[in-house]
């Protein structure tokens, strides 16, 4: 997916989050949003989304020359996120079901395929309440990585994930992300080692409040 930023700006009361960011993202591109704590970071990957409105600006997502209503861009991307909460009450195979209504599961992936991939064989009964934080960080990225989608978005991905966890998620990148465009927000060089585009969030933000 081609994703053109437009001079976009978000604005939260007086401050200006960041302001004049104008960039072409190509299609099949991997960029990293990197800035400090609170510089807005997950601002800028929640309007990429369509989870929060622009002050000024316009994105506009084209998949193969052909442009994608913003308001059905949810159909063609997948994001994972701390602020995004699973649907606990849910049995993971329930919660597969449902979230496979909606997306499509990538070609030759079974449901059995993906739970030995997550590391979540024999939890299909389970409670997603039970599970542990990093049993619920591999099912975010599984069913992103899994599902057949034009972007992905990535916050913070390798949260609540041990050594071992940040080398399963580099595999998937490896493996399951062909053709997608990526954008990782992170501070840890290892989440966006993969990633060949930079953006420094803190270079679009005023040094004053308008």
């Amino acid at each position: 997916m081609e994703v053109l930023l437009q001079n976009i700006s978000k604005r939260f009361q007086y401050e200006w989050i960041f302001k004049n960011l104008d960039l072409q993202i190509a299609d099949g591109s991997r960029w990293a949003i990197t800035g400090s704590n609170g510089s807005g970071k997950s601002t800028l990957l929640k309007c990429i989304s369509g989870l929060q409105p622009l002050t000024e600006g316009t994105i506009s997502y084209n998949i193969h020359g052909e442009t994608i209503p913003s308001e059905e861009i949810y159909n063609h991307l997948v994001i994972s996120a701390p602020y995004l909460e699973l649907p606990e009450e849910f049995t993971l195979s329930e919660f597969l079901q449902f979230h496979f209504s909606f997306k499509q599961i990538k070609p030759s992936l079974t449901h059995r395929q993906m739970l030995e991939i997550m590391y979540l064989i024999g939890q299909e009964h389970k409670p997603i309440s039970q599970f542990s934080s990093g049993m619920k960080q591999r099912l975010k990225l599984g069913i992103c990585f899994f599902s057949k989608t034009n972007l992905i978005l990535l916050d913070e991905p390798t949260s609540n994930l041990d050594e071992k966890g940040v080398k399963w998620y580099l595999h998937l990148i490896q493996h399951f992300s062909q053709d997608a465009t990526i954008f990782v927000c992170s501070n840890d060089q290892r989440e966006y080692s993969f990633c060949d585009n930079l953006i420094e969030i803190e270079t679009y933000k005023p040094n004053r409040m308008l």
